[in-house]
């Protein structure tokens, strides 16, 4: 077996290369962190490099958009809509034109078990399940094929994901299927650890006796903000109608900073240059510019990178507010449309004791630093 990237800060793990090979001979494996990664079987390998001609890493300033920008905030005029959604709601706006043509959704959503994969949807219910950010790295096991597949079939199809996974799927897609294809990409701040996540769950449903059955990242709770301890995340066991916040998971992703993909250090989309068509966030800041513009069940900043953004966003105008705003407000608050997210000098270590002695431990020493 031979691996298909270099090192593994040049992978970000999108499944383009698994999805663009005739031999089938690449398949995504974990390594310790819990991160995909491709890997090929030499037996079937017939070193055509159709792998490599698809990587965004190796493609990635061919993927990016260069035309002029327009930025948006955006607020959806339904409350229930803004209650169930990150920030102001633009994904269930962008989403909505796409389902009233017919057409599909691909968003990240959670299995049975609360594991993060991107889904299929074409209808409201099932889009509405991509609603919320996940922060784990999704699985994208089968999505370009089949996105490849809805759209040879003349459907019209909108894929939401990180920077790194919509070049992935930019760059697998024939341009002659490309007309009906819509890419809405994130302003990301970094792709946390599955594995972590596992260990997480596990280490709540043991704290409370039983098995998650409710999660939602973000939730309104709160106010909307940017502070990272007031993020909202709440779960529930059991079904049993309590709901348990708990910040843990937000402090190893924001304040520990151990356990994001290597890539992501590395990464070829923190540019002002997007990828998308479209691009959505959080409107940081949007207070400092004018308060009467802040909602405390969130904004979301709308980025039109091209003619397919734009009209996308003249549509979404019906079901939200939208407003035109300067660029230079995002320049400002959203770090990554400017540098990587910049690991701490212990990761490694981080992982060796997560490895050797498990969540709880690294729980304490790097979160609550106890001494150890």
């Amino acid at each position: 077996m031979e691996q298909v990237y270099f090192t593994r800060k040049d992978c970000c793990g999108c499944t383009a290369c698994q999805s663009n090979c005739p031999q089938n001979a690449i398949t995504m494996e974990a390594d310790r962190e819990g991160f995909l990664y491709p890997v090929i079987d030499t037996e079937l390998c017939v070193d055509c490099n159709l792998c490599r001609e698809v990587c965004p890493f190796i493609n990635a300033e061919s993927q990016k958009n260069t035309l002029d920008q327009t930025v948006y905030s955006c607020v959806h005029k339904d409350e229930d809509t803004l209650r169930h959604s990150t920030s102001g709601g633009a994904f269930t706006a962008i989403s909505d034109v796409i389902l009233a043509m017919g057409g599909v959704v691909y968003g990240a959503d959670f299995d049975a078990d609360y594991n993060i994969y991107h889904s299929r949807a074409i209808n409201t219910k099932q889009r509405d399940r991509q609603r919320v950010s996940k922060y784990a790295q999704s699985d994208l096991e089968g999505c370009f094929e089949q996105v490849k597949h809805d759209l040879q079939n003349g459907k019209t199809v909108l894929f939401t994901g990180t920077p790194c996974q919509i070049a992935g799927l930019k760059s697998f897609i024939p341009d002659n299927l490309e007309t009906n294809l819509y890419l809405c990409d994130l302003i990301c701040h970094s792709i946390p650890s599955p594995l972590i996540w596992k260990e997480y769950k596990a280490y709540q449903e043991q704290k409370y006796g039983g098995k998650m059955t409710k999660v939602m990242f973000r939730s309104k709770i709160h106010p909307w903000t940017r502070d990272n301890s007031n993020r909202g995340f709440i779960f529930e066991v059991n079904n049993d109608g309590t709901f348990h916040e708990d910040n843990i998971f937000y402090d190893l992703f924001f304040k520990v900073g151990t356990i994001t993909r290597p890539s992501c250090a590395n990464c070829k989309f923190t540019s002002v240059n997007r990828v998308g068509d479209i691009t959505i966030a959080d409107y940081w800041g949007i207070e400092e510019y004018d308060a009467s513009k802040y909602n405390p069940l969130g904004v979301s900043v709308v980025i039109t990178n091209n003619p397919k953004g734009e009209k996308l966003a003249a549509e979404i105008a019906k079901t939200a507010n939208l407003e035109q705003r300067d660029f230079a407000e995002q320049k400002k608050h959203q770090k990554r449309l400017a540098q990587p997210v910049e690991f701490p000098e212990f990761r490694d270590a981080f992982w060796d004791d997560m490895l050797e002695k498990g969540f709880a431990y690294v729980m304490d020493k790097y979160v609550y630093k106890k001494d150890m």
